[in-house]
């Protein structure tokens, strides 16, 4: 950072937003600031002039704040992947406490009766699922990385702080294989990694399948780096927004992981959506089970189910259970995991949740309890078609954004729905991401 403010204008930063950055104000006008923290003065460069606001990016501290701690990462300033890592760890789940809170009250104008304590997590090497961009920096050479903040341009990264140390530590190998894939004449445009216990599979997404020698290249790399590492790993290959299929070796562990606590193992295949934090996903479903305290004969309803992360656990209740989701592929998957589990009491099917009315919702009869587990889009459409006598006694909502969990909870109170309980989990350390769960009872 510039240390020389001259002339630039300081602010009193009092706050910070949903994307890490500080907020201050100048002249009575908000200013949103990369770099700098709450309780800290700073100087800072205009980036941006709105009508309502200015983005700004800090060039200088010069009141730091305590909570300030020197980023691990070198790639901290550049890398979007992670824009919280100059603050300590502790810090951050209270920074995304505050947030959470000032989301619930400034949208929804709601507060849960009891605000329960984050569920904190580790700060460091819990990715278990990622994607990193592929491209060719101006001597033609391969870069392999997250995208930059608030730019299309690829950081190439040599090891990242938030994948597991057996992932980061193949970045430079993957590189080299990135190379010799192009000289075979084949084209990435991206990879993926999935770890579990049992194998860690690296996804090669190309734009067209490679040549004999480009299939080539990558057995011969397989062999002489991945098959030497401690881990079982495994080479899938994808073609475009075709589905994955296991490349190399041909015999492996199948992708899945365990919920304990209910006895339940959940195959997957790359491209399917899982959550990417395995150790918080165990506690967040077993809050959400205790919560809605299932009991045989009831009819539950998981919405947005996915391959039944909830919905499966739901089923061990001896409830009858319905689970929702909008991916055929999803559904189907759903499907064989509760098949595979020995569920029958459940049953799902695809439906468009976004374009859920009064009227399509009385179509799926009366639920007693049920779980909405939405993308950052929120469930708009499904907590506005509740209505008599279609309003389960239960509601537990998971969030991973908290202006539209404030906004979907105000509709629920406004149906006469309590809201009881509500906390934060940090699935995603030294990023702005909050996720959050809520329950809400009838009175």
């Amino acid at each position: 950072m510039n240390t020389n403010p001259t002339r630039q204008p300081t602010a009193d930063v009092f706050s910070l937003d949903y994307e890490g950055r500080g907020v201050a104000r100048n002249q009575g006008k908000t200013v949103f600031i990369k770099g700098a923290l709450p309780g800290e003065t700073v100087a800072y460069r205009l980036i941006t002039e709105k009508k309502q606001f200015d983005e700004a990016q800090a060039t200088a501290i010069l009141r730091p704040s305590p909570q300030r701690v020197t980023p691990e990462c070198r790639y901290f300033e550049t890398c979007g992947g992670c824009v919280l890592q100059h603050i300590e760890p502790a810090a951050q789940v209270a920074l995304k406490q505050r947030i959470w809170e000032e989301q619930l009250q400034r949208i929804g104008k709601v507060r849960p009766q009891q605000i329960l304590p984050p569920i904190y997590g580790t700060p460091k090497h819990y990715r278990d699922r990622t994607r990193l961009s592929v491209g060719t920096d101006r001597q033609g050479l391969p870069v392999l990385g997250f995208r930059a903040k608030r730019s299309h341009q690829i950081v190439d990264i040599a090891e990242c702080l938030v994948l597991p140390e057996s992932v980061s530590a193949v970045l430079p190998d993957v590189k080299k294989l990135l190379r010799r894939f192009a000289e075979a004449g084949g084209k990435a445009s991206s990879v993926e990694f999935y770890r579990t216990d049992e194998i860690t599979v690296f996804n090669l997404i190309v734009e067209q399948r490679p040549s004999e020698k480009g299939l080539s290249v990558l057995k011969r790399w397989f062999d002489e780096t991945l098959s030497r590492r401690p881990e079982c790993w495994q080479i899938w290959l994808q073609q475009g927004k075709a589905a994955a299929q296991a490349f190399y070796p041909a015999e492996r562990p199948m992708l899945a992981y365990e919920l304990a606590e209910f006895g339940i193992r959940m195959p997957y295949r790359p491209g399917d959506f899982t959550q990417i934090n395995a150790d918080i996903n165990q506690i967040m479903v077993g809050r959400a089970l205790r919560w809605l305290d299932i009991q045989a004969g009831e009819k539950v309803a998981d919405l947005f189910c996915g391959l039944g992360n909830f919905t499966l656990p739901m089923a061990k209740s001896g409830a009858e259970v319905v689970g929702m989701e909008g991916s055929g592929v999803l559904v189907q998957r759903a499907e064989q995991n509760a098949a595979a589990n020995g569920c029958s009491n459940v049953r799902f099917q695809t439906a468009d949740l976004f374009e859920t009315t009064p009227q399509s919702l009385a179509a799926w009869g009366r639920f007693d309890k049920m779980l909405l587990d939405p993308p950052r889009s929120g469930a708009y459409a499904v907590v506005q078609a509740l209505h008599e006598p279609y309003l389960p006694q239960k509601i537990v909502y998971v969030s991973c954004n908290p202006a539209t969990f404030a906004r979907d909870a105000a509709v629920l109170v406004e149906k006469g729905y309590v809201f009881r309980a509500a906390g934060i989990m940090n699935m995603f350390a030294q990023t702005a991401h909050v996720e959050s769960m809520g329950i809400f009872e009838r009175a």
